[in-house]
């Protein structure tokens, strides 16, 4: 197969992930062998690489920063999450309490597997712990928290979305769901520009009058301009934290994610003013019971797929 084809495959596999709270891009990356060459050519894109391309020219740039690498693993990742998205926004809509038991599990699994990253367990790591529990229960019980109120919170999201691309074992997505702007962002947004597309393409410009889809596209233009400034920072940053603080850095995660998953808990109710109650399901019925297998098989999901990495 053409190596070209094949990188095209591992981008759609990236893509795909990415939008599924719990996995994270960044493994797959591993497990594909691409990790390495992805964050290299990233932080290629920098300072001196935009002096070669004012200097000597674009194809002097496009070498530097391995352009044909980037644009044909990130072509796949951007034609995954169409397809993703309009599969994930029919599913949401018939099938919401099984596909966010899923989500659920997958998260607990990611929880599993960055806790066991941990080197060693002493006071400094203690403390990074209660820092991410901390923050995550902050986030999951502040009342009204929202990140769609305005275009720099939207931007600011895009760059924590992206660190799932960037750090393996952290879902950019699962943040997202925790913010509640995760079927705004990852799916009808996403939708919403699809369909734009589709329209152009089709020279019909009647979307300029549909307020929601301008505001969808608002949505993912700033929240796409986020991304690629988190893609070109943290990869620098992440990089650099994890060499130099590496236990205290992954504690805080696994703080994190122990103190938020209440906030994505399947069983909950959401009132007309928008508080969130959660409640312990119904055992006696058969819904309880699908939800809770679909839960092991997103926990099974991602254990299985870190061990599988970790083993390649």
């Amino acid at each position: 197969m053409n190596k070209y084809i094949l990188l095209f495959i591992k981008g759609l596999a990236m893509g795909a992930v990415n939008k599924i709270p719990g996995v994270s891009g960044g493994t797959v990356a591993f497990i594909t062998g691409i990790y390495e060459d992805l964050i290299n050519s990233i932080k290629k894109i920098n300072f001196n690489s935009f002096k070669i391309l004012f200097n000597k020219g674009f194809r002097d740039f496009y070498e530097e920063v391995n352009g044909k690498f980037l644009i044909v693993v990130f072509s796949g990742v951007i034609a995954s999450f169409f397809s993703v998205s309009l599969l994930l926004d029919r599913l949401i809509q018939e099938y919401e309490l099984y596909v966010y038991g899923l989500f659920f599990g997958m998260i607990v699994g990611s929880f599993y597997v960055i806790y066991y990253q941990l080197e060693r367990l002493n006071y400094k790591t203690f403390i990074g712990i209660l820092i991410g529990l901390s923050i995550g229960l902050l986030i999951s019980f502040v009342e009204d928290f929202q990140v769609t109120d305005s275009n720099l919170i939207i931007f600011i999201s895009g760059i924590i979305a992206i660190s799932g691309m960037i750090l393996p074992g952290l879902s950019g997505s699962y943040l997202l769901l925790l913010m509640g702007s995760y079927t705004l962002i990852m799916v009808d947004s996403v939708n919403a520009l699809y369909f734009t597309l589709t329209d152009i393409f089709s020279l019909n410009f009647d979307f300029i009058y549909d307020t929601g889809r301008i505001y969808l596209l608002k949505v993912i233009l700033f929240f796409t301009l986020g991304s690629v400034v988190g893609l070109i920072f943290l990869s620098n940053i992440l990089s650099t934290l994890l060499k130099k603080y590496r236990s205290i850095t992954i504690s805080i995660i696994v703080g994190f994610i122990a103190g938020s998953l209440i906030g994505v808990w399947p069983w909950k109710i959401e009132a007309i003013d928008g508080k969130i109650s959660w409640f312990f399901p119904n055992l006696l019925i058969i819904e309880t019971w699908l939800t809770l297998f679909y839960i092991f098989i997103g926990i099974l999901f991602v254990v299985l797929l870190e061990r599988f990495a970790n083993k390649h």
